[in-house]
């Protein structure tokens, strides 16, 4: 089992109602658990209105990488260093985009073709979910 596989499993795992998780294979056992919160008291209605729809966070248009797994986004591969990429660039597939780190272990994030970087959509630094948007592209 790779590690691309195992932080995928754990993205969805976070992301489920499932509380354990418990997956043996010939070489590797994996168990993954949620603390179960103790009963909240009845909640307290409020008059404040609800949010619009409108106010949910608009996904960008267009192609997007998104996260492969859950961790801190990095445009660069130090502070000091220039990003990866830029607004404008062209990139050839497999060219590492940006990095994910999880568990304190680095990934490359790849583009999936060759493209042309239309915007970068996070911050450096910035944690993110499983399936965000990092960069946007066209290809080309």
């Amino acid at each position: 089992m790779t590690n691309q596989e195992i932080f995928e499993l754990m993205a969805r795992f976070d992301a489920s109602t499932i509380t354990s998780f418990k997956l043996t294979t010939k070489d590797t056992t994996l168990e993954l658990g949620k603390g179960v919160a103790a009963p909240a008291a009845a909640p307290v209605l409020s008059a404040a209105p609800a949010p619009s729809p409108a106010a949910a966070p608009a996904q960008p248009e267009g192609l997007c990488i998104t996260a492969p797994l859950v961790g801190t986004f990095y445009a660069a591969s130090a502070p000091d260093a220039e990003p990866f990429v830029k607004a404008g660039d062209h990139v050839k597939k497999g060219q590492t985009v940006c990095l994910m780190e999880a568990m304190k272990m680095m990934n490359e994030v790849q583009a999936p073709c060759d493209c042309v970087i239309e915007a970068v959509l996070q911050e450096d630094g910035a944690l993110v979910s499983f399936g965000d948007p990092l960069i946007r592209y066209r290809e080309g």
